[in-house]
C-alpha cells in the first residue's frame, strides 16, 4: 500500500506567510482574514472602516494569531501602493473589496456604472499588480494571488448587467495574470462564491422579502453560502496543497453554475 511521505495536514498550513486582504473589515473579507491567521499567517486587514477591521484585528491577536490593520480606499492607487510597499513582504492578497448596485440594465447610470467598474475591476487591477511587483521583488518566496469573483462571472442574471461584467472581467484577468505569473512561481486563482450571508446580501433579503426564496430556489444545494465557505475555498487556495492550481476558478456556489 503506497503511503505519502508528505503530512496532509501540513500542507493546508501557512505558518510562516504573511498574507493581505482588501475588504477585511466584514463578510467574506474578516472570515478571510481570521482563517488565513488561524492558517498560521501572519495577516494585514485593509478596509476603509478603522473600527471595523481593527476589531477582527483584536479578535485574531487574542486567539494567538498575528494580526495588522491598515485602513485603506483600493479605489486609491497612492493609498494602495503605499501600503503594499509598507509590508515586509507579502505571500498572499486576497484580492476581496468589492460591491453591487443591484438593477435593471437600462435604469443604469454612469455614476453606477463607473463606480462597480471602479471598485470591482480597476482597484481589482491595481492591488493584484501592487501585490504581484512585491512578490516578484523575492524571487524564492513565490506567492498567490486570490480574486474573489462571484458566480456572476461565470453566468448572467438579471438586474446584475454590471455586476456580471466586472465579474467576468475579473475572471479573465486571473486566467492572464496566471499565465504571465506561472514561471515566478506565482498563483492566480479566483473564488466564486454563489449569494452568501454578508451584510449586503441581508441588506437586499430586508428590503425585498421575496429575494431569499429566489436565491434558494435556484441554488442547488437549498440555501444561500456562508463566509466561512469561501474562507475555508481561500485557505485552500492559498495554501501548499493547491500548488498545482492556477488559472482556475473555485465555484463555492452550491450548484447554481451546474446548472
Amino acid at each position: 500500500m503506497y503511503v505519502s511521505p508528505v503530512d496532509i495536514n501540513a500542507r493546508f498550513r501557512l505558518d510562516g506567510k504573511t498574507a493581505l486582504i482588501t475588504g477585511a473589515g466584514r463578510g467574506i473579507g474578516r472570515s478571510c482574514a481570521i482563517a488565513l491567521a488561524q492558517a498560521g499567517a501572519e495577516v494585514w486587514l485593509a478596509a476603509r472602516t478603522r473600527k471595523e477591521i481593527e476589531q477582527a484585528a483584536a479578535e485574531i491577536r487574542a486567539a494567538g494569531g498575528g494580526a495588522h490593520a491598515v485602513v485603506c480606499d483600493v479605489t486609491k492607487s497612492d493609498e494602495v501602493t503605499r501600503l503594499v510597499t509598507s509590508m515586509p513582504v507579502l505571500d498572499v492578497l486576497v484580492n476581496n473589496a468589492g460591491t453591487n448596485i443591484p438593477e435593471p440594465f437600462v435604469d443604469v447610470s454612469e455614476a453606477h456604472l463607473d463606480q462597480l467598474l471602479g471598485l470591482n475591476v480597476r482597484a481589482a487591477f491595481l492591488v493584484a499588480q501592487a501585490a504581484a511587483k512585491k512578490m516578484l521583488k523575492d524571487k524564492t518566496r513565490g506567492g498567490a494571488i486570490i480574486n474573489i469573483s462571484s458566480q456572476m462571472g461565470h453566468v448572467g442574471a438579471v438586474n446584475r448587467s454590471v455586476y456580471c461584467m466586472t465579474k467576468h472581467a475579473l475572471e479573465g484577468l486571473t486566467k492572464a495574470m496566471a499565465l504571465e505569473l506561472a514561471p515566478q512561481a506565482i498563483r492566480v486563482v479566483s473564488v466564486a462564491p454563489t449569494f452568501v450571508e454578508t451584510p449586503l446580501y441581508k441588506k437586499m433579503r430586508t428590503e425585498k422579502p421575496e429575494f431569499e426564496k429566489w436565491v434558494t430556489d435556484r441554488i442547488p444545494a437549498g440555501k444561500a453560502g456562508h463566509p466561512d465557505d469561501v474562507a475555508a475555498a481561500v485557505v485552500f487556495a492559498a495554501s501548499p496543497a493547491a500548488s498545482l492550481i492556477t488559472g482556475t476558478s473555485l465555484m463555492v456556489d452550491g450548484g447554481w453554475t451546474a446548472q
